[in-house]
Order: C-alpha cells, then structure tokens, then sequence
C-alpha cells in the first residue's frame, strides 16, 4: 500500500515533469496550472495543492534542474594538473547541455522568482559550490571564485547565442564546442 507522503511526492513528480513537457513544447505560456495537471494526470486540484501558482511550479522546475546539474558535478573526479581542462569541459558541458536540449528550461533556471526566490537560489547556490571546487582544483581555491564567474558566464553566453541562433558556425567560422574549448584551455593554462 502507497502511504499518503508517497503518494503525495509521485503526484509532485508527476506535476514536475508534465510542467517541463509543456515548458518544453511552447514555453512559459504553454504552462498553465490547468494543463499541467491534466498532463500529469492528476485531479484538478493537486497542482493548486503542491504549487501556489504558476510562477513557482516554474521556479520549482528551474532548481530541480540547478540540482540536477549539482549532482553531476558531484561525480565528476577532482582534477589534476593531467585532466584539469577535460573535467572543467565536463563540468561546463552539464550547463551547456541543458541550454542545447531544453532552452525554455535553461531560462528558467536564471529567471528568480518574484515571490519565495530561497529555493531557487539555494538550488543554484549548491551547483555554484560544485563548480567551484572543480574550478579550484585547477586554479587553486584563491581563483575559484574569479574564473568560476568566467566561466560560467561565458558558458551562459554560449548556451543563450547558440540557442538563439547568434552564435552561427556561417557567421563566426567556429563552433560553441570550439569557444568552449580555447577557453577552458585559456583557464587551465592558469594553473
């Protein structure tokens, strides 16, 4: 038998992925309480039940993502002066991807909302302390925190042209994978 807090963290899971369906397909209008809930194949009521609004179901599916990205970064191996820009690749390519495969997710991950940002902000926050051991581990922990923000920066720059269209191989003669590449090499170079 399925106890009332198991059932109730599936009805959430299922609320969850349903809103990133839809977030997926159309972006943030596509993504009604109403439709989220027949997506998932709840009541009409649960989503009103686990989300006071819109506005925090699609804050709920940004952090989700921040800590998705948290727990990559967390298998990845502490660099060494052999592997440091290989790991740092990796570690930027999990940021990366979710901006390639699931762009109207990746906005969501940086749009803070109005109402209730903690999560939010602590699901980023957790990613952040990820990314900066593995950032410190290259450039000793004095520099995380500087070329973290590089980095990070300038992989949020790459997701957001590429997705955009403004980072064309015709108009630029490289690729974001090639960027990418120099500037991770430029960073490990530091060490």
């Amino acid at each position: 038998m399925v106890s009332r807090l198991e059932s109730s963290a599936a009805t959430r899971r299922a609320l969850l992925d349903a809103a990133r369906q839809l977030l997926n397909e159309g972006g943030p209008p596509r993504v009604t309480l109403r439709e989220v809930g027949a997506r998932a194949d709840v009541s009409r009521g649960a989503p009103y039940r686990h989300f006071p609004d819109k506005e925090s179901l699609l804050a709920a599916v940004g952090s989700e993502s921040w800590d998705r990205i948290s727990d990559q970064l967390k298998q990845l191996p502490h660099p060494t002066a052999d592997d440091g820009a290989t790991v740092l690749r990796s570690a930027l390519n999990a940021l990366i991807a979710v901006g390639r495969e699931e762009p109207e997710v990746y906005r969501m991950m940086f749009t803070l909302p109005a109402q209730n940002p903690e999560s939010a902000i602590a699901a980023a926050t957790r990613a952040q302390t990820e990314f900066l051991r593995i950032v410190g581990g290259v450039v000793g922990p004095d520099r995380a925190h500087l070329f973290g923000a590089l980095l990070l920066t300038s992989a949020s720059g790459l997701a957001s042209m590429e997705a955009s269209g403004h980072l064309a191989p015709e108009m630029w003669q490289t690729t974001p994978d090639d960027v990418l590449s120099v500037l991770v090499n430029l960073v490990a170079d530091q060490a």
